[in-house]
């Protein structure tokens, strides 16, 4: 494939990762294409539901498995369109590396849950009602909505953010558990042996009471057997609750962290600027508190692929990382004026070394980027096309003096 034909198809790949990434509604295409997606899913929710229902199912079972046989045939395109564009989505990573982490994410799982069973019946007949059993994981694929509403995000980032904890907190309410069903089951065994037969039926009602169900299809009847499970039941309200403190405290503490960032943003007149980090910057493997920023500066947050990080002190750059950095404006400095230029193909510049160039004395370049790395402007750098110009002016640049491509 010529030089040519390979920069034509990265173009075509990349607008199509454009595409399929949920949450990019620059062009019309890409918010048509979100629109149909979440109606697909919202309609294929709705046809396996009514599928349930005798009734419905045999007056409409026909429009109903046109209709899911539609929507399954989108997600399999879309999953496609997914694996074609996966370098794309993890661009700092080889191609086959970028595959194989899209695969086995936990969105590539559910994609790929999300279509190959639907059609394993027609190959393998016997297993059909097993392959039905995967028609649920389509409802995972809501999960997507995410990129829409910040409340979904925030759920998701105080989730992660506190997941040690959350872990903690688990691994102290299934030790706690288990004692408790061994403790039952050693008392109640020889008075009620067939309701607590062993000590899986310990365990059951031991889950059952510390998370404060009580079906009542097992409890103790001896009088140290009810005190132990009143004792139990109470140590259940303060040891279920443990989680829900850790999810309300993360709550607040991002709630609060956003709140700052908006609110020195708006006093403080801080400007963001976004870089991209490559494999051999500095700042890949540290952690944000190793960086050593200028004053008034703070690292606003981090866009690893599709995941957007708050960044947290303990946060590791890692190679390929979006990093939004904001910075306060000098008061009382005359501003300074930036304005990048992209070389189209017929553009003077092309094949002009930058000391040759007709500009003012008051506009400065400053930065050369070609193919995802940035030049150093030096006067005998030869311009070509496609590449990122940045420029620096004392002046104002208005729109009239813009310069065309």
């Amino acid at each position: 494939m010529s030089s040519e034909k390979k920069r034509t198809w990265a173009s075509t790949r990349y607008q199509l990762f454009r595409m399929v990434s949920v949450g990019v509604v620059d062009e019309p295409v890409n918010q048509a294409y979100d629109v149909i997606s979440t109606l697909a899913l919202i309609v294929n929710l709705i046809v396996t539901v009514c599928n349930t229902f005798d009734n419905i199912s045999a007056k409409y079972g026909n429009l109903l498995t046109t209709i899911e046989a539609v929507t399954v045939a989108f997600f399999a395109i879309d999953y496609v369109l997914r694996i074609i564009t996966a370098r794309d989505l993890h661009p700092e990573l080889p191609p086959y590396r970028a595959l194989i982490k899209y695969l086995f994410s936990f969105s590539g799982i559910i994609d790929f849950l999300s279509v190959v069973p639907y059609y394993l019946p027609a190959f393998f007949p016997a297993g059909a009602a097993f392959f039905r059993m995967f028609r649920v994981v389509r409802i995972l694929r809501l999960f997507r909505i995410n990129a829409y509403y910040d409340s979904f995000n925030v759920i998701t980032e105080v989730i992660v953010s506190k997941k040690q904890q959350l872990m903690s907190s688990v691994f102290i309410i299934v030790i706690f558990m288990m004692s408790s069903s061994m403790c039952m089951y050693s008392i109640e065994n020889p008075i009620q042996p067939e309701v607590f037969k062993n000590a899986f039926s310990g365990i059951w009602w031991a889950a059952s009471t510390l998370l404060t169900v009580g079906y009542g299809d097992i409890y103790p009847v001896t009088t140290l057997g009810q005190i132990l499970g009143i004792f139990i039941a109470f140590l259940g309200v303060g040891i279920v609750a443990i989680p829900t403190g850790i999810i309300s405290a993360g709550f607040v503490e991002q709630y609060t962290r956003l709140k700052k960032i908006g609110d020195y943003a708006n006093e403080e007149d801080v400007h963001f600027i976004k870089v991209s980090i490559s494999k051999k910057d500095s700042w890949v493997g540290k952690s944000i508190r190793e960086i050593e920023l200028p004053h008034s500066s703070i690292i606003a947050v981090i866009q690893r692929g599709s995941e957007t990080i708050v960044p947290r002190g303990d946060v590791i750059i890692q190679s390929g990382d979006k990093i939004v950095i904001g910075a306060a404006s000098t008061k009382g400095e005359r501003p300074i004026n930036l304005k990048e230029v992209t070389l189209g193909p017929e553009h003077p510049w092309n094949g002009v070394p930058i000391k040759d160039l007709d500009i003012s004395r008051q506009t400065l370049i400053i930065m050369v980027q070609r193919n995802g790395r940035s030049l150093i402007p030096r006067g005998n750098l030869v311009l070509h096309e496609g590449d990122q110009i940045i420029l620096f002016s004392k002046v104002n640049i208005k729109a009239d003096d813009e310069i065309q491509v």
